[in-house]
């Protein structure tokens, strides 16, 4: 059989790919804002690298933890397994938990692993609500959605 199929540079994996900011914590402060990726944005590099065929993933429970386990083709029949637990979101708690065990065991692979090298950005804050938000005083709004990309990438240098 022809074995150069799986001649894949797995080093690859851990390419540096964009990414976004989003805020992970607020107090009077300020705003503590994380760089992330999108669960979309690894599997994108995934069919890059490995070819959409040669790789997969698989969910499961154990120890009443939800895991994922990404596996990689690396010969004809033999496939080489990662896997991680994830935490659920607060926004979509089960469909978050799923996206970040899938993310974390991405990680083990190199997907996204530059992120965590990543300073955290702080943006000054103002309360809204009894809650802090992120806010501009030079434009005298609150900072939202992708305006917090915006921002932290100007004030980050990675």
């Amino acid at each position: 059989t022809n074995n150069n199929k799986f001649k894949m540079n797995l080093e690859k994996l851990k390419t540096e790919i964009p990414f976004k900011w989003r805020v992970q914590s607020a107090n009077q402060y300020g705003a503590s804002c994380v760089a992330y990726i999108d669960a979309r944005d690894c599997q994108d590099i995934l069919d890059q690298v490995c070819g959409q065929e040669n790789w997969q993933d698989i969910y499961y429970e154990s120890a009443g933890l939800l895991f994922c386990k990404v596996g990689i083709k690396i010969e004809e029949d033999e496939w080489v397994w990662k896997s991680d637990t994830g935490s659920e979101s607060n926004v979509e708690k089960n469909k978050g938990h799923v996206s970040d065990a899938f993310k974390r065991a991405c990680v083990k692979w190199g997907i996204g692993r530059f992120l965590y090298s990543m300073t955290i950005v702080k943006l000054p804050v103002k309360e809204k609500n009894g809650r802090f938000a992120p806010y501009s005083a030079k434009t005298g709004k609150f900072i939202y959605g992708d305006d917090i990309t915006k921002w932290c990438n100007s004030i980050s240098n990675k």
